[in-house]
């Protein structure tokens, strides 16, 4: 009876997994952001925000999302707004990482747990040399977003005044880094995003180059520090992420600007550079500087497409990643040129890495096809316009065809799912729920299926 006892103490004080406190670190921020959200402050007209929609809210900035169901800047007061700010930062970082970046600055000692948990939400190679790294992405995020928000803030003070143009610069240059998408430009027309400094070149590449920075990743940006232009020294992770960020930026800027906006009555110079910021933020950013609801299907097709896949490794950004589209992709040719494994810059990919890319896409795309079909289904929408929502959700992007404020609360409700999923990750999900499984040395039997 007492080995009994002894043996159910000490099951019950397991230690929490690394992915288990990464999945109840954003459920706590959430939670709690969205009980501020709330009180009666933080509503312009000083009623309390029904907690469903401060519930949406809160997931939609901490999974650095920007789907919103009311106006960020004509419903939200300022403290609302410094709220979301806050979220946003906490979920662009990851919570983990501020977690541990507090713990650095008041001077604490970091443990084995909290160095493998962080190094599971960065998705950094080691153990080691993580409390570095984490100094390095808390003062180089911090230092980007400064120097962003000093650049856009001329503009804005010009525009709003002093004091509302620099916190709209910061809000803004904060919002762009962590590919969060929220905005405050809804003072001059609802939802309307940045579409009145679609020419404006300032506003427009800043934002641009921040949601680039911010979606590229932090381990490529210490690869860029520490070898500079030796792009042979890179990690052939960071080559990958390099090569691929830059294809789809380049591919679908063309598109838009000799296919879709071709026919649209625009200077050449607005042109290029909607051209530009359309490619770069559905990557997953979520701001928009034309109305969507204006491009052709086509046009959404491809929006759709680049929300799924999203950003990097250990960045701000969301989706199922641009190395996991680079793993099918090289895997496609291996097998095309029938050769044993892939193969990537004079390397070969493990069969782990391929393995775990095919399930991340397969668990991206039933959940996209799936969230679409509810949508559809209860609200009565197009199925493309509620496939362009559920992709925005899963790839924590933001882009809306203004479907999102109208619908009622089980699509809300498989929206904040979706955002949930897109941010935290599919597999870091599931291996915080599923136990552990240890290799027995046994194996099973080989059984063959036929595919293709």
């Amino acid at each position: 009876m007492d080995m009994i006892q002894v043996e159910h103490v000490t099951r019950r004080r397991k230690p929490l997994s690394s992915f288990q406190l990464i999945v109840y670190g954003f459920l706590f921020v959430i939670l709690t952001g969205a009980l501020l959200l709330t009180l009666p402050c933080a509503v312009q007209s000083g009623r309390a925000a029904p907690f469903m929609d401060a519930l949406f809210t809160a997931t939609s900035a901490v999974c650095v999302t920007g789907l919103v169901v009311h106006d960020t800047a004509t419903y939200w007061s300022l403290f609302g707004q410094m709220v979301i700010l806050l979220m946003i930062q906490i979920g662009g970082m990851g919570v983990v990482t501020v977690a541990v970046s507090v713990a650095m600055v008041s001077g604490r000692k970091i443990s084995l747990m909290q160095r493998s948990t962080m190094q599971e939400a960065i998705a950094a190679p080691q153990v080691g040399g993580i409390v570095r790294l984490t100094g390095f992405i808390l003062k180089t995020a911090v230092g980007i977003e400064l120097v962003g928000a000093a650049i856009m803030a001329p503009v804005f003070c010009r525009d709003f005044g002093l004091g509302r143009g620099l916190w709209y610069a910061l809000f803004h240059a904060v919002s762009a880094f962590c590919n969060a998408g929220f905005d405050l430009m809804g003072i001059r027309s609802p939802y309307s995003s940045i579409v009145s400094y679609a020419g404006q070149p300032v506003v427009s590449l800043t934002i641009s180059l921040l949601i680039v920075v911010g979606g590229i990743g932090f381990l490529t940006w210490e690869d860029v520090r520490t070898n500079r232009l030796h792009l042979k020294r890179y990690r052939m992770q960071s080559k990958v992420i390099l090569l691929i960020t830059g294809l789809l930026i380049l591919l679908p800027t063309l598109y838009f600007y000799f296919i879709e906006f071709s026919s649209w009555n625009m200077p050449r110079g607005e042109r290029v550079l909607t051209s530009l910021f359309q490619a770069i933020t559905p990557r997953t950013a979520g701001f928009n500087s034309v109305e969507l609801t204006r491009i052709s299907e086509p046009g959404q097709s491809l929006l759709t497409a680049l929300m799924l896949i999203g950003g990097s490794p250990g960045s701000t950004a969301g989706g199922m990643k641009t190395t996991t589209v680079s793993v099918l992709i090289l895997t496609a040719f291996a097998v095309f040129h029938k050769k044993e494994s892939a193969e990537c810059f004079g390397r070969r990919l493990t069969a782990d890495t391929v393995k775990y890319a095919a399930v991340v896409a397969m668990m991206y795309m039933v959940l996209f096809l799936l969230g679409g079909f509810i949508l559809s289904s209860v609200e009565g929408i197009p199925m493309l316009s509620a496939l362009f929502e559920a992709a925005s959700a899963i790839g924590t992007v933001g882009l809306s065809l203004g479907v999102t404020p109208t619908l009622g609360a089980t699509s809300r409700l498989v929206l904040i799912a979706l955002m949930f999923f897109g941010r935290v990750g599919g597999l870091t999900l599931i291996f915080a729920v599923l136990p552990g499984t240890f290799a027995t040395g046994s194996r099973l039997p080989q059984g063959k299926i036929t595919v293709g």
